[in-house]
């Protein structure tokens, strides 16, 4: 309400960022962009913070868009932003909440002593960047064109993989052996073509050497279904160079314990169902 006497003590924002893909290729119905090109964070409310906790609301997704939508107004459409932008997303709405460091339970490989390292996490925002999207991959005589997958389409990947694990989650307790071989191979098979599914979907386009270029998910994913083993493995490979030089970086910690001292590496990623807990 314009008019609420009180709107002056409404919560700020508390944080600029700027997307690590730069956001220009969002259309203004996902972000109205500031000049500036840095949007405000603001803090969490008392229900983002409940919502934020809500087991079903987490399980499909809407916790999160309601989450993004309520702390950055200038997203309109927490669905489409690419996979690329979501960890500084929710980096940011957890710093404008005041909370400098994250506490990260670690194990050492070398003396296996259990310890919490702080990392800093407002820190963790500089050294969040897109992959090189921009240069198609040759392989035969194609050229292949990625794209980072927008939140929907994560969304619905972690569903099915889900639904996958859940289904032949009791295999190994299975007695009949023949029956068991048969369902291990069954659920293979299926987290295979899920794996296709969504690598297809990381392909915006492949072009022919007769310039003849391809975006249609059906043929795309025919393509990357029928490709030999090699083919596949480049385009699997190369999707995962570039995702990882976009996801956040491994921890370098040293083992808390003084006699001990190994220096090691944990991989560190967001799971937005115990990020804001």
């Amino acid at each position: 309400m314009e008019n609420n006497p009180l709107r002056q003590f409404f919560r700020r924002p508390a944080v600029q960022i700027k997307l690590p893909s730069g956001g220009k290729q969002y259309s203004a119905s996902v972000l109205e962009m500031p000049e500036s090109g840095e949007l405000p964070v603001y803090p969490m409310t008392a229900i983002d913070e409940i919502t934020s906790r809500t087991p079903d609301a987490l399980f499909n997704g809407t916790a999160l868009t309601d989450l993004i939508q309520s702390c950055v107004p200038a997203i309109k459409d927490p669905w489409n932003l690419e996979s690329t932008d979501i960890d500084a997303i929710l980096i940011a709405i957890k710093a404008a909440g005041g909370k400098q460091d994250l506490e990260v339970e670690t194990v050492c490989p070398k003396c296996k002593d259990q310890s919490t390292f702080k990392v800093n996490i407002v820190g963790m925002l500089s050294t969040l960047k897109s992959g090189d999207f921009d240069t198609p991959l040759q392989v035969q005589n194609l050229k292949v064109k990625f794209k980072p997958l927008i939140y929907k389409e994560m969304n619905e990947g972690g569903l099915e993989q889900f639904t996958i694990t859940n289904k032949y989650r009791n295999l190994n307790n299975m007695e009949d052996v023949a029956e068991r071989n048969k369902l291990t191979t069954t659920a293979i098979k299926e987290i295979t073509i899920l794996t296709m599914k969504l690598l297809s979907r990381s392909i915006e386009y492949i072009e022919t050497d007769e310039e003849v270029r391809v975006s249609e998910f059906d043929f795309i994913f025919e393509f990357v279904s029928s490709a030999d083993k090699k083919t596949f493995e480049s385009l699997r490979d190369h999707h995962t160079a570039i995702k990882s030089s976009s996801d956040l970086k491994p921890l370098d910690i040293t083992c808390a314990n003084e006699e001990c001292g190994h220096k090691f590496t944990q991989p560190f990623s967001i799971n937005p169902t115990d990020f804001f807990a």
